[in-house]
């Protein structure tokens, strides 16, 4: 469930790659947080990725 409500970040794939430079699959999740925030009026748990957090995109409840 690695995706931001604010901004829709999610995961990101990739490919791990050694020193022999064999690859393999890899997948970086987003650092997704579970938000108690204001919204019209009322409060909701979001989840919020951390540069939506820093940036105040979001006001905490």
């Amino acid at each position: 469930m690695a995706k931001c409500d604010i901004c829709e970040k999610s995961v990101h794939f990739g490919n791990n790659v050694s020193h022999s430079h064999r690859r393999s699959n890899h997948i970086w999740n987003s650092n997704i947080r579970k938000v108690r925030c204001k919204v019209n009026g009322g409060t909701q748990t979001l989840h919020v990725c951390t540069r939506c957090l820093k940036s105040n995109r979001v006001e905490r409840a």
